[in-house]
């Protein structure tokens, strides 16, 4: 069941540079959210739909939480917006929720944006009895964001930047490389974040024979499964990830076709 309503913003906090968090009053999505669940708006009546993932729920409040970074011009409107003010358009839950149950030790290999994401899937596998084993990326210090929230639901915590402002100079995928070579025994891997970096995991943990998870990203319009518009190619099928998804089987993903299709109106988008 789906809900869209106009909405209340109740709080507004900038996480980063150009990353804001809103908490929105919407009793009826945060009744039915669960990890893994996502929402789409508008922030206009002749605005774009854009999805953006629940980062968490709060059914005793009627709130929901999301974190936007501002790259379009979408999300700079919506970070633009105010305590007390509305978005018009809300619709949500969407998507399946995560998978949660006792794996054993569960890796979250998260990037940029994609540590709000992951954060609801990490408390609830900690919550199922799962080790949770965190590794969050960014370029620089900054950029990592609800790193209180993180801690408190995972086991170890890895922060990783492109530039060494904080924790490990590189890539997520030198931590989680590193774990693997030693021997840690990890039943499953969740990768959350940009395209490139779930396709980095996956190429790696592929070696391994570990089951791991991607958190898809297409572009998505009207969320339904009516447009077509996030297709993406699963073990060789067409899938969606509005409704087959967002989470698949990273190593059923074919990542080079996704890649091609994200960058399909680059040019459009600067315009």
């Amino acid at each position: 069941m789906r809900f869209s309503i106009m909405t209340l913003i109740l709080e507004k906090e900038e996480l980063g540079p150009g990353i804001k968090s809103l908490t929105l009053l919407s009793p009826l999505i945060s009744k039915k959210t669960k990890p893994g669940h996502f929402i789409v708006l508008r922030v206009s009546e002749k605005g774009e739909r854009i999805p953006l993932t629940i980062a968490d729920s709060n059914p005793e409040k009627g709130t929901i939480r999301i974190v936007c970074q501002e790259v379009g011009k979408t999300t700079k409107q919506l970070g633009k917006l105010n305590n007390g003010e509305e978005i018009p358009d809300v619709v949500g839950p969407l998507g399946n929720p995560s998978e949660i149950r006792r794996f054993g030790t569960v890796a979250i290999v998260a990037g940029g944006v994609g540590i709000a994401e992951a954060y609801p899937t990490a408390r609830a596998l900690k919550m199922a009895g799962n080790r949770v084993i965190t590794i969050v990326g960014a370029r620089n210090k900054d950029l990592l964001i609800m790193l209180d929230e993180i801690r408190r639901v995972s086991d170890q915590v890895f922060t990783i930047t492109d530039d060494g402002s904080s924790g490990r100079k590189g890539l997520v995928t030198d931590q989680l490389g590193e774990l693997l070579e030693k021997g840690t025994s990890i039943d499953r891997i969740i990768a959350v974040g940009p395209t490139i970096m779930m396709k980095a995991v996956s190429d790696l943990t592929k070696r391994y024979n570990i089951p791991t998870i991607a958190s898809l990203n297409p572009i998505m319009i009207d969320a339904t499964g009516m447009c077509g518009g996030c297709r993406v190619f699963i073990g060789g099928k067409t899938k969606f990830a509005c409704v087959d998804g967002p989470e698949f089987d990273a190593h059923e993903v074919d990542f080079e076709q996704l890649l091609r299709r994200l960058g399909t109106y680059k040019e459009s988008e600067k315009i």
